[in-house]
This record gives C-alpha cells, structure tokens and sequence, in this order.
C-alpha cells in the first residue's frame, strides 16, 4: 500500500524515537496508541497526530513539553512545511507540495495496487451474504444486502484476505413445502386443470407457472393424485423440482448484479442418510459441558419466539453474553433453527474459516449475540463471527411509494428494480448511504445525469478523464507519454487538493475494510469526482488551469499524469464496488 498517512506516521514515530536515544524521552514507551489523522477543520493543516498526549503520562511530562520537543525534531523534514502545537498538545503539520507530487509519482508507479493493503495477512475469511428461503425470487431489501456483501468481499480481497464468497441456502424446513404445495398447483394448471384463487398461506407468485410447466413436461399426469392426504406420492418430486427452479431463478437474478459465489451451502446437505452434521455440533457442545436439559423462564417485556414452558435440550448461550439460554430441539424432536446455524458455522469453522462475517437483514439483529456466542463456544474461542445488518430499503417513483411487483404479486423483486434502472445505478445507490441506516431509493432519481446523482457524477468523471486523453492524442498528434514526466509543474492550489484527494484513498480503503463499511468508498469517490469536476470547470474560465497546453509540453504532461492518478483510483474504487468505470458516456 502507498500511505502517505502511513509514510507520516512512521515519521512521528521516527521523532518518538530519535527523542528516546538522546534521553529526552524514556527508552521503555508504548507508542502504539499514536495515531495521525485528518484534522477536522483543513486550516488546521494536512496532519495531526495525537503523539503528546498520549505518550506524556508514562514518560512523566507534561504533553505541550513532549510536543515542543517532537515539533523541534519533525521541523528538520525538509517536506514538512509547517507544525504547530494546538490545545493541550495536538501537533498539526502541513506538508510543503513537493511531499504531495512525490506521493503522487509513487501512487503511479505502484499502479492499481496502490491502495491496496496486507491488512489480512492472507487470512482465510468468509463472507455469507444473500442467504434466504429459494421459496421465489429475490426482494428488493435481499439486493441491498447482495450488494454490500459482495462490495464488502472485494475490498477484503484487495487488502489481503482470501475471501470465500458463500451463500446458505434455507431448503430444510416447513417453507419449502409449501412452496412444494404451490408448485404443484401451477404443474395441475399446466396440465390444464382449473386451480381456481391460490389458497390463503401458499405463494401466490407467477413466477412457479414455470416449475409446473417443468414438471408437466416432464412427468405429464404421472403426478396426479386423488386425494389431498397422498400428496407424501408427489412431494419430495415436486420439492425438489420447486428448489432448483428457484435456485436457478434467484441465481440468474444475482447474475444481472454481476454477483456469484465460490460456495453454495445446502442447510439440507446437513442432515443425510450417512451424516448428520446438526447433531455432530450439539455433541461437540455437550462434550464442552454447554448443553444441558432444562426450562427457560417466561419472558419479559418483548416475547421471545422460541421460548416454550417445558424441560428442553438448552445452549449455555447466556454463559458467553447472550440475553438467555436457547433451545435446541423444538417440541416434536426436530432441530431448531438455531441449531440448525451452530452446524453451519462450526462447518464453516471445520472448514478452516477462524474469521466469520455474516450479511443480515435489520430483521434479523435480535438474533446476532446468540449467533456470535455459538461461534465463541463450538470453535472454543478460536473463531470470530461478524454480523453486519443491512436496514429496509424504501423504493419511491417521483417521490411516491413503489409497493408491488407483477412477477412476485406482493413485493418488489431485485430483478425488477435491476431491469428499469441498471446495474450500476442499484450497486452504487444500494452502498451510498451506511447499511445500518434506512436507503430511500428513488427511480427517477437514479437515472438523472446532473451531480444530484452520485453513480453518474463519479462514471462521468471518469468517463471525462478518458475524454482528456483522446483530446491530448489530437492535439499533438499522438498519444501523450506521460512516464517520464516533472509533477514540479503541479503548483495550483487546486490540483495539489486534487492530488490530495487521490492520496487519501488508500487510508478509506483501509478504514472500510477494518470497519466492514464500503458505503465509505461510494462517498470517497463522489468527492474526489466533486474536485476533479471542479478543477475541469476552473479551465474554462481560466485558461492557464486547462489540462490541455499545446504551448507548454511538460505543463500537459504534468497535468495529464495526474488524471491518470485521478482515473486509475476512480476505476478502482467503482470496481470495489462493483460498478463499471465507463471511458466515454
């Protein structure tokens, strides 16, 4: 990774350390609490770190004496160009242009790995996302959750992780039968038989008419019965049927978001005539004395849905912060839910995955501390599950509320939302805001092509840096070789702001993988492509700033090395996100 946040706090560092051999500081002090930060207000400067404060108390001096001496030593860098102490001890620096012009030389020579860091160590992690009941298509709210999972892996994978992209799918269990049941309704309409309304509690969608015809096709009236009480004939045919033609339809529907996965999981792979791999999880925990027969107390407050007055299989799940202890079996012997997600994980656990991230909907948050606690116990405190929630998604057309779908009768469907909009549209506005926080999306908000649109106010950008280049190649009759190039030539305050910008991205790459938060790419690139738009603008009324110069050769070359900065971290951002980078729009 190239840091120049990282390049200046090794340097504080390196004051730290210069003040410890001539005994202005003591030998023996813990400096990894130092950090170096963006000052809130820019006239504060380029830097500040926080090195005084927290190194004054176990050294035994006031924090202002520590930063009068740590100012005196970084004084001698010949690329800070000013430091001041602020407050009870905060050092903010600012760089002289040249520390950012050679940033910007390493940035290219580094090219698209630039901000890539090893912050995974080649950690084996994985990421489970989209994991819902293959009982029809997707939702609009599974999309969101598709996208920051699949934006979230990428940007695992470039700073160091070997990321597993895997989705669980929920096909044990009693939804799957009455999708079962409503498959067989439309496979008695292919047939030509009049079903008449679809009975109350099964799914009414359109979108099983094509399992029927399948099944039709097929079987032809093998598959009939007489009676209701002999459908145990045709259910595990129909069932099975029903769950591949729902596999294949959500699988399609991900493939219009450019998502896929490198593992699909069965929950009913887990329970086979030679394994069973629910109840292998439930002996590990009775081997580690975290199980045990026992009743719950009745609820307080908000209802706890599995909650039952009677002596049941419990997990200690209270012993590792969880609100209560949770049921394993249900009444009539079958495993819970839950029980059935312990298996999983300690699967993914066996599977060598110590690093769990999980993507959610909101829906789900009540269910996180008895999840992590599961992984704490079957891994014996060797794995980690992170739980990332993803609020409701609220779809307007002019302001007004989107409610239905024609293919799903009910909902709006991703596939639906992907078609009238776009790929790229429903990636980026689906990260554009915190995944915790409610997502209000509007139709014809998403395709306008003004700044108020962000997905087309950062491609534009890109696409218009492409469009420098091509008019370059015009101007001088070929294409412009930037490789030996004086950045020297940089001196506008503007396109120091502009180099600025391109430094930082590395550090939000780095903040949005530890932090799991790639909505901070999507705002990072709207104001880099904010700057970038602005200094465009600039050259029309002030020609020295245009980037095209056919006077002043080296001025141009300057200049179009650093939209080649500019371009290159703009496509990687849009393709950690999973949005093309368009050269021409």
């Amino acid at each position: 990774m190239i840091s120049i946040f990282e390049d200046f706090k090794a340097r504080v560092l390196g004051a730290v350390e210069a003040l410890q051999l001539e005994g202005t500081l003591p030998r023996m002090l813990d400096a990894s609490r130092v950090t170096l930060e963006l000052p809130r207000d820019p006239k504060h400067g380029d830097f500040s770190t926080n090195a005084a404060m927290v190194l004054a108390k176990p050294a035994g001096q006031k924090p202002r004496d520590v930063a009068a001496n740590l100012v005196a030593e970084l004084e001698k860098d010949p690329e800070i160009a000013a430091i001041e102490i602020a407050g009870p001890g905060f050092i903010n620096m600012t760089l002289d242009p040249s520390a950012w012009r050679s940033h910007l030389a390493a940035i290219r020579k580094a090219g698209e790995k630039f901000a890539g860091a090893d912050i995974g160590k080649g950690e084996k992690l994985n990421v489970e996302y989209v994991s819902a009941n293959p009982t029809g298509p997707l939702h609009v709210g599974h999309c969101r959750g598709a996208v920051v999972g699949d934006a979230l892996a990428a940007i695992l994978a470039y700073t160091g992780h070997r990321v597993t992209r895997e989705s669980y799918i929920n096909d044990a269990g009693a939804q799957v039968d009455v999708l079962a049941r409503s498959a067989y309704l439309r496979y008695c309409e292919a047939l030509g038989l009049d079903i008449g309304p679809i009975p109350e509690g099964l799914y009414p969608g359109d979108y099983l008419k094509s399992v029927g015809e399948t099944l039709a096709k097929k079987h032809g009236k093998a598959l009939l019965t007489d009676d209701e009480a002999d459908e145990a004939e045709w259910l595990p045919t129909v069932r099975n049927a029903a769950i591949q033609g729902m596999m294949s339809l959500i699988q399609d529907d991900l493939q219009v978001l450019g998502i896929d996965f490198e593992v699909w999981f069965s929950e009913r792979s887990m329970v086979t005539a030679d394994m069973d791999r629910v109840q292998a999880a439930i002996d590990r925990l009775k081997e580690l004395d975290l199980v045990y027969f026992g009743r719950l107390e009745p609820p307080k407050g908000q209802p706890i849905e599995d909650w039952e007055d009677r002596e049941q299989l419990l997990f200690r799940s209270s012993q590792f912060g969880d609100d209560t202890d949770r049921p394993l079996l249900k009444s009539d012997g079958s495993y819970t839910y839950f029980a059935a997600d312990i298996a999983y994980h300690h699967d993914k656990f066996l599977r060598g995955f110590n690093a769990m991230i999980d993507v959610w909907g909101a829906d789900h948050g009540g269910y996180v501390k008895r999840m992590k606690s599961a992984v704490e116990a079957v891994s014996e405190g060797k794995a980690t599950l992170d739980v990332e929630l993803c609020q409701i998604v609220r779809l307007f057309r002019d302001g007004q509320p989107v409610r239905m779908s024609k293919r799903a009768g009910d909902f709006v469907t991703l596939r639906d939302v992907v078609d009238e909009v776009g790929s790229d549209p429903v990636r980026f506005m689906m990260l554009y805001r915190k995944s915790d926080a409610p997502l209000d999306f509007d139709f014809a908000k998403v395709t306008e092509q003004s700044k108020d649109n962000p997905v087309f106010y950062v491609q534009y950008a890109h696409a218009r840096c492409h469009s420098v280049f091509r008019q370059s190649a015009e101007a001088f009759g070929e294409k412009v070789d930037t490789s030996d190039v004086d950045l020297s030539q940089l001196e506008d305050p503007s396109e120091i702001e502009l180099i600025k910008s391109v430094a930082s991205f590395a550090q939000v790459v780095r903040a949005a993988a530890t932090h799991r938060e790639p909505h901070r790419i999507a705002f990072y690139l709207y104001d880099l492509a904010s700057l970038f738009h602005a200094l465009w603008n600039r050259g029309k009324d002030a020609p020295q700033l245009r980037f095209i110069n056919v006077g002043n050769a080296e001025l141009t070359k300057a200049r179009l090395a650093l939209i080649e900065a500019v371009a290159m971290t703009l496509s990687t951002g849009l393709r950690l996100l999973g949005v093309r980078a368009p050269t021409a729009m």
